[in-house]
């Protein structure tokens, strides 16, 4: 029984090495001079061999395929292999001649590759192919992506592959059959497509490129439905780009609203507390990969404590040694915060340099989701929405499940009041202002990941963060929440109509309009001293 087993492998692996192999007689046309035999020894391979001329046409469009005497073979370093049986000469022959190739042979030889790896069984590998064919199907190719088809198991490859057949048959001399082509294009969302049927709606001189008046028809009714997904992924975009946007100023504004709801400051140096955040980042940056390289990918949670506390010192600080001694004066204050500003920024031009800084994306930030062909989302915007709603709900618990939240809450609403019954007021204030100063250097942090990290980063949101805090009423975090989604998606989306700078115009000639008819802001900050 054994040497029958043994037997039986023999036979097998010597039917799969004469199945390995490839008739030369295929290979010989691709070292003639004539182009048209090279592309069709190309289609040969590619219709017959299939995986098996795979190593043949990469090194084909690698220049390493050559002649040795009448073989043809594959060139790799100081190897020399036989193209025809894929095994290594030996000794290796004299090789007498390359073969070259011109971009018209090259064009046909990248779409044999994407053929044969369609029937790859990497998963991926025929995405890519279909894919690839999707952009240089033609009607010759359409036996081909017939096979596909019927071999294809997997629903989304299968409609890519389904478009790419009805590219291919656009060059159909059969009316129906491009009739046909044209209203299945016309279910595509790749701007690619439009492209593709562009021609068939325009004329050639006096004559129109697509002779059929039906098949133009359809062209233009396909044209018009792909621009109508493409303008519905634009719109959604855009939205997706103004709550990403609104993240970051909900980030900028949360900690503003506090201190300006609490102790009434005009905070001109808050955006340098984002700074501050934002070079915590890149500080952990650094230390990871000097002593944590093997873990770098992580320093990015590491920097969310540290670039919290480090804000949080300063704006302690802040409020200890300047602004404690001017409660009540706020055009004073307003100068010393200011003045403040200019000081860090010196102090981050003379630390870390007048340049920006690099702060990489973690791997598991890289990439995005592809929800449509024209509309990528990327993973470190959709994380960093998902941050500020748990900051968000962690201010939330803080304000309303904790005694400090309820002396902040007392504090904002009746100062005075307050402190008869016994609240610490300026211990309040300086937790009150510590805890806004941390919140800011979160928003830098997740800043770090989307924006140039630099000394003057700040300078850009301080204006856009008081206009949240002031639309959205002082003090309240219901009003934060949709004034930053309001400007955000707004501001996105008046960018897209009219350019950067007449948005940001008529999103303050709003603003203004605004607080003319309602001066407390979305949500009126409720309380005895305050309706008083």
């Amino acid at each position: 029984m054994r040497t029958i087993g043994l037997l039986v492998i023999g036979w097998l692996l010597g039917i799969s090495c004469v199945h390995a192999e490839i008739d030369p007689a295929l290979l010989k046309p691709l070292a003639s001079d004539g182009n048209d035999a090279k592309i069709a020894a190309i289609a040969a391979l590619a219709d017959g061999a299939q995986r098996e001329a795979l190593p043949v046409l990469k090194a084909l469009a690698n220049a390493s395929l050559a002649l040795a005497g009448e073989r043809v073979v594959i060139v790799d370093g100081d190897r020399v292999i036989d193209a025809a049986t894929n095994t290594e000469l030996t000794p290796a022959p004299a090789v007498t001649e390359s073969i070259g190739i011109n971009n018209r042979v090259r064009r046909e030889l990248a779409a044999a590759l994407a053929s044969l790896r369609l029937f790859s069984a990497d998963r991926e590998i025929r995405w890519a192919a279909a894919q690839e064919l999707a952009l240089s199907a033609d009607a010759e190719m359409l036996p081909l992506l017939d096979k596909a088809l019927a071999a294809e198991t997997d629903p989304e490859i299968t409609v890519r592959l389904q478009l790419a057949r009805a590219q291919g048959s656009l060059g159909s001399s059969d009316a129906v059959v491009r009739l046909e082509a044209v209203r299945l294009l016309g279910e595509s969302s790749d701007p690619n497509t439009r492209q593709l049927l562009m021609p068939l709606t325009e004329k050639n001189g006096d004559s129109w490129i697509e002779p059929d008046s039906a098949v133009r028809a359809a062209a233009g009714t396909s044209i018009r439905a792909i621009e109508k997904r493409l303008a519905f992924a634009e719109n959604v975009g855009r939205a997706f780009t103004g709550v990403s946007l609104a993240s970051i100023l909900l980030l900028a504004a949360l900690g503003l609203a506090i201190t300006y709801g609490v102790m009434g400051v005009i905070n001109m140096a808050h955006g340098e507390l984002l700074m501050v955040g934002a070079y915590s980042a890149w500080a952990m940056q650094g230390v990871f990969q000097a002593h944590f390289p093997n873990v770098l990918d992580w320093y990015l949670l590491a920097a969310i404590p540290v670039g919290f506390l480090a804000a949080a010192l300063v704006g302690v600080l802040m409020e200890r040694v300047v602004i404690r001694h001017l409660y009540g004066r706020p055009l004073e204050t307003l100068l010393a915060t200011w003045g403040i500003s200019l000081f860090l920024i010196q102090v981050a031009r003379t630390v870390f340099g007048a340049q920006n800084v690099e702060v990489a994306n973690p791997v598991w930030m890289a990439g995005g989701i592809e929800v449509l062909p024209n509309l990528l989302l990327p993973w470190n915007r959709i994380i960093i929405v998902g941050f500020s709603l748990a900051v968000l709900a962690a201010m939330w618990a803080i304000l309303n499940l904790s005694r400090m939240g309820m002396f902040v809450r007392a504090v904002t609403q009746n100062r005075p009041m307050a402190g008869c019954v016994g609240v610490p007021t300026g211990r309040i204030d300086t937790l009150a202002f510590g805890l806004g100063a941390g919140i800011a250097g979160l928003g830098g942090v997740a800043l770090s990941q989307i924006a140039n990290v630099g000394p003057d980063m700040g300078q850009g949101y301080i204006v856009d963060s008081f206009m949240v805090v002031v639309l959205g009423g002082v003090g309240q975090l219901a009003g934060a929440v949709w004034a930053a989604l309001g400007l955000g998606v707004l501001t996105k989306f008046l960018e897209g109509w009219t350019g950067a700078v007449v948005a940001k115009i008529a999103v303050l000639v709003i603003i203004i309009i605004f607080i003319q008819k309602r001066p407390q802001g979305l949500f009126a900050l409720k309380g005895r001293f305050v309706e008083s």
